[in-house]
């Protein structure tokens, strides 16, 4: 009897055990030096590592000058606009450097990373579900889908292959992205591996970002789109956009938006690119009212069938109850 309870003893610690968190081995948290000019040129011209992003393996895990609400999407796997907290978040960055256990696999990362968030900057959190205003990409039918099924399949990033100059690798939330870029003439392709390729490519001539997408899936271009009008547009004026269409496969499409609309987007939204063109003094028309944002993006989105409507949806929110400005000594 004494046996068999200290058997069932054993194995309740055993499953104890294993239900723990991972931890770093070592770790270190830093703010972050100002970026390196030289630095990352010298990165982008040879193909490497960039000073800045997440590069993750099974033996380190680097986050370089990230912000804690950037730290919180890779940590728990959430979007930034699923985050709700301080605004002081986005302030400061850190460079975070970890050591895995042996043994340990790229994927346990997250869950350390997670650890050393509540141990460090004594995160405490709780989740949510609530309505939001979003922007549901939907499909335009009137005018039918506009968009050339791919005749490639995408395929997964492979994370061994050795990178050429010009390519950099970065560890996103969803999985890694290559991107190849050329400094000659300022165009880059982004591989998003499954979801797909977009590639552009800077048009002095008549001031526009031109676009290529291929093999890009509905959700891999809201993804994009959420990006540009959370970042460009600004923390409070950006909206996530939700891929509504109800659309299966992989597609390729060309669009083309204006530099201007960008600038104005950017102004509106009180965040200062830093670059000045001919006539983007003043705001664009439309852009307050417009859910679109800029007249050119709406129109290359309806350009492929497509079209962004304001709605309210469900949206699963991290809702941030303590978090430390500074952590704890290394």
């Amino acid at each position: 009897m004494f046996r068999k309870i200290g058997i069932c003893l054993s194995l309740t610690a055993i499953a104890a055990f294993g239900q723990t968190r991972p931890s770093f081995e070592v770790a270190t948290v830093k703010p972050s030096a100002a970026l390196d000019t030289a630095k990352i040129l010298t990165a982008l011209q040879s193909g490497g590592k960039l000073p800045v992003g997440a590069t993750i393996d099974a033996h380190r895990a680097e986050y370089l000058y990230l912000d804690l609400k950037t730290l919180i999407t890779y940590a728990y796997g959430v979007k930034p606009y699923q985050i709700t907290g301080p605004d002081w978040i986005t302030g400061t960055r850190f460079d975070v450097v970890g050591k895995l256990p042996d043994g340990s696999t790229k994927d346990d990362a997250s869950k350390m990373l997670q650890s050393l968030l509540e141990e460090r900057f004594k995160l405490t959190f709780h989740r949510a579900t609530a309505e939001h205003a979003v922007l549901a990409l939907v499909s335009n039918g009137r005018n039918g889908l506009k968009l050339k099924p791919s005749a490639e399949t995408p395929v997964a990033i492979d994370e061994n292959a050795p990178l050429k100059p010009g390519e950099l690798k970065t560890e996103g939330p969803d999985g890694p992205i290559k991107t190849s870029l050329d400094l000659k003439n300022g165009s880059s392709v982004v591989d998003m591996g499954l979801k797909g390729k977009m590639a552009y490519r800077v048009n002095p001539a008549t001031q526009s970002i031109h676009i290529d997408f291929s093999m890009m899936t509905m959700g891999g271009l809201a993804d994009m789109l959420t990006q540009v009008f959370t970042q460009i547009g600004g923390p409070t004026g950006g909206r996530q956009v939700t891929d509504m269409t109800g659309i299966e496969g992989n597609y390729d499409a060309t669009i083309e938006i204006s530099l201007l609309d960008i600038l104005a987007m950017a102004k509106n939204a009180g965040v200062d690119l830093g670059v000045n063109l001919p006539g983007a003094g003043g705001g664009t028309p439309g852009v307050a009212s417009d859910p679109g944002g800029g007249s050119s993006l709406t129109d290359a989105v309806k350009s492929m069938g497509l079209k962004l409507e304001s709605r309210k949806a469900p949206v699963d929110q991290f809702v941030i109850d303590h978090l430390e400005k500074t952590p704890t000594e290394n």
